[in-house]
């Protein structure tokens, strides 16, 4: 074992500087203009398939990672560099999350090519978990799947909402009640192939901000799928729910196993836009003047910015250790994933509230970039659990209560 250190290795640091260096040139320029526009980036997902900065290949490699940091490291750069088109990039990761957290191997190898496609025709994946009358609440997803013998195929009917990528996705993986008497221990996860009959969408959802990602419903009307296509296989969730009518511990549900490994990362989002924010006002500060002096000669601009940097490296900090424990399969005894995400998305929220009253009238206008990531950062506090669900859970654990 080698001591401990918090330097990062020369794959991190290659891995950081080349993803900061395609969201300051590419994703950069063109971030304003998709934010006008609301529409999925597809110019840009291009670029970054070309140089294998979107794909499979790149996001095993930054899981592989023995020490977990490579995928908030290279999350955090490009959100940095605008957080809706980086959410169009990183939004298909969290349909593979869900099939890397349920899968297995042999499904694993069929779909995950299919969520990204290739270089030259690139593709989307969607992860459908949230309902209309069901966001936070898992245990209250309406969404049915039931096993039809004859044809050996699932059929899947409900109405899945605030899917990132939802509708345009070339694969969809739903969560789904198949015992409804169990809540949410009775749920699996399915993939929808592409092109299958009975899912449609409405179109996309006009947002506060994140307006470059695609968000939609979807509707499941009579969804076919292959029997094959229950994340797990059948047997093995035949097994799960059986231990589960008898009361046993039956392992995570569908969309909290999903959950689970994806908040580190959704931390990481909301630090890169919050370093943004941070970065764009201390610039400012130091140009701008008033009163015959820089403003960042005001003790009171300089105190925010001292703040600002403080919070957003403390929140790094809880994110690279939720990844580390996670990556490592140390358990989260204390809902240190949860934290880590809760205080980077409130972070963010705060800092880029700061940033645009550093810049003051010109903060508020869209001529500067610090409004856009005001609007980016408050999604943080709410999808994949709200910051209430959060203290939820990290109040469960340390207290080992049963808390409402």
């Amino acid at each position: 074992m080698g001591g401990f250190s918090l330097e990062l290795n020369e794959d991190q640091t290659d891995l950081r500087d080349w993803v900061h260096g395609f969201a300051r040139d590419v994703i950069r320029p063109a971030a304003s203009e998709w934010d006008e526009r609301e529409e999925t980036p597809w110019p840009v997902i291009q670029e970054a398939a070309k140089i294998g900065l979107y794909g499979f290949e790149a996001l095993a490699t930054w899981f592989a990672d023995p020490i977990g940091l490579s995928l908030p490291i290279a999350t955090e750069e490009l959100f940095w560099g605008d957080a809706g088109i980086a959410l169009s990039l990183m939004g298909t990761g969290l349909a593979v999350a869900g099939i890397f957290a349920g899968g297995e191997p042999e499904q694993l190898a069929e779909w995950v090519p299919e969520c990204f496609g290739d270089e030259s025709d690139p593709k989307l994946a969607a992860f459908c978990a949230s309902e209309p009358q069901a966001g936070s609440d898992v245990a209250g997803y309406r969404t049915r799947a039931r096993y039809d013998e004859a044809t050996d195929e699932w059929v899947l009917n409900g109405q899945k909402a605030w899917a990132t990528n939802g509708g345009i996705a070339n694969v969809h993986v739903v969560t789904a009640v198949v015992d409804p008497s169990l809540g949410s221990r009775g749920q699996a996860g399915f993939i929808v192939p592409p092109g299958t009959p009975g899912l449609s969408s409405p179109g996309k959802i006009k947002k506060h901000g994140m307006r470059a990602s695609h968000t939609a419903d979807v509707f499941l009307d009579d969804v076919r799928v292959p029997g094959r296509c229950v994340l797990g296989g059948r047997e093995r969730l035949e097994a799960r729910l059986a231990r589960a009518r008898e009361g046993l511990k039956a392992g995570g549900q569908a969309a909290m196993a999903t959950f689970e490994t994806t908040r580190p990362t959704v931390g990481a989002m909301a630090v890169g836009v919050a370093r943004a924010a941070y970065d764009y006002a201390l610039e400012y500060a130091k140009d701008r003047e008033a009163f015959g002096r820089k403003i960042i000669e005001n003790q009171s601009i300089a105190f925010d910015l001292a703040n600002m940097r403080m919070e957003i490296d403390a929140s790094r900090l809880l994110v690279w250790r939720a990844a580390w424990m996670g990556r490592n399969n140390v358990p989260f005894t204390a809902g240190e994933g949860s934290m880590s995400k809760l205080k980077a998305s409130e972070v963010s929220v705060w800092a880029t509230e700061r940033a645009i009253q550093i810049l003051g009238g010109a903060g508020y206008t869209r001529e500067h970039p610090v409004e856009r990531m005001h609007r980016d950062a408050k999604i943080f506090t709410i999808f994949e659990g709200t910051s209430e669900i959060q203290r939820l859970v990290v109040s469960r654990m340390i207290s080992g209560m049963q808390i409402k």
